[in-house]
């Protein structure tokens, strides 16, 4: 195994200990291509319940470490998610070290492009969108929470022309300031604790002075408005790898922005916690509440 998909496995275990097995009842439809990059093609696994779908869509990031892996996409963890009737769709994206994190985030957008194109065929609601992950997965959530925007009006792909929006989001210990991680002032952009990961920012994380600037293009922190999607975080407050302080930052200043966004703390969990299970379903509770609504 590779040195990064050795690091990976410190964000992934968490999430695979959800629901050892998968759950009974659902369809898996494999190697969907979103899309394609350096000659590769972008992929995800659309799962749905075979009974009791409620016309609804939960976009999973199937990131760990910003690595990402078919091979880690895990239906047990979305049960959950498929227990409430949602269609998950588990998106597979350009990994570090190939690509960083700002090469990243545009696979995310185009796979939500994607999805909401082709949502009539799956049966869901294209315009009543949740997105979940943990860890760097919960990064990617917050991003598409606080980025997620129109497509280009005169785009040659018509997938392009659709919104990466998403309408809510529940998502598990994120990073969300890599400039004052912990504490403030605390550089993070490929240093300090994460200096084991520094293939995800690249050669900007280099200077003090690039990693200022990439930091705030990367840290969803700095894109807070009122128009933020109600936000669900889960932290345990025992966590050393991805410190609280950032779910807590994150809440309280989209609080204040007047967003909905809200923190539950896992005492004494630190970076994923046995049956996590619990507090997926939590999620799936607030995807519930802000989603079905509105339909």
């Amino acid at each position: 195994m590779k040195f990064p998909q050795v690091l990976a496995l410190v964000f992934w275990l968490p999430l695979l200990a959800l629901h050892a097995e998968s759950p009974a009842g659902f369809t898996r439809i494999e190697d969907v291509i979103y899309g394609r990059k350096s000659g590769v093609a972008l992929t995800m696994d659309v799962i749905q319940p075979v009974k009791g779908s409620n016309g609804h869509g939960v976009v999973f990031m199937v990131s760990g470490g910003w690595y990402s892996s078919h091979d880690a996409v895990n239906p047990g963890a979305y049960a959950p998610f498929l227990d409430h009737g949602y269609t998950v769709f588990a998106v597979v994206h350009g990994s570090q070290p190939k690509f960083t994190i700002t090469e990243i985030t545009p696979d995310i957008h185009r796979a939500i492009r994607f999805i909401r194109f082709n949502a009539k065929k799956w049966g869901v609601d294209p315009d009543h969108l949740g997105i979940s992950g943990g860890s760097a997965g919960g990064h990617l959530s917050l991003t598409m929470g606080t980025q997620g925007g129109p497509g280009k009006a005169d785009a040659k792909d018509p997938i392009d022309r659709e919104s990466s929006a998403v309408q809510a989001v529940g998502c598990f210990y994120p990073p969300t300031d890599f400039l004052n991680y912990g504490m403030e002032g605390e550089d993070a952009v490929g240093v300090g604790i994460l200096k084991d990961f520094k293939a995800a920012f690249g050669a900007r994380s280099e200077s003090a002075e690039s990693r200022q600037q990439l930091g705030k293009e990367i840290s969803p922190i700095y894109f807070i408005n009122a128009k933020l999607p109600p936000t669900l975080i889960v932290h345990g407050d025992a966590d050393k790898l991805v410190p609280i302080q950032q779910s807590q930052s994150f809440v309280e200043r989209a609080t204040q922005a007047g967003a909905e966004a809200k923190l539950i703390v896992k005492t004494g969990g630190v970076h994923g916690w046995a049956h996590q299970e619990v507090e997926a379903a939590q999620l799936a509770d607030w995807f519930d509440a802000h989603l079905l609504e509105k339909k």
